[in-house]
């Protein structure tokens, strides 16, 4: 019995391998995004201490280094995937 295509071409299987974890990346980003805003919305309603300025810099710049690489590759492999099909591979 055969199996699917992503687990018969290997080009597919990787490609598949890199959009799970564009996506986990995303997730990651996106994630550290929202804690650094929720972060910044408590220290404007208590007080910016030291720790908490910190710990929101973090997040986004966390969130930066994590989201914008899952995002381009991402991109990359859906535009594969979509050429492959035009191309009937």
């Amino acid at each position: 019995m055969e199996g699917t295509a992503a687990e018969t071409d290997p080009v597919r299987a990787r490609r598949a391998r890199i959009t799970a974890a564009a996506r986990l990346g995303q997730r990651i980003g996106y994630g550290l995004f929202l804690a650094s805003l929720m972060l910044l919305v408590v220290g404007f309603v208590t007080s910016f201490t030291p720790l908490l300025v910190g710990v929101t810099t973090a997040c986004l710049v966390g969130g930066s280094v994590v989201l914008a690489p899952a995002i381009i590759a991402g991109y990359a492999a859906r535009a594969a995937e979509r050429e492959d099909r035009e191309r009937g591979i």
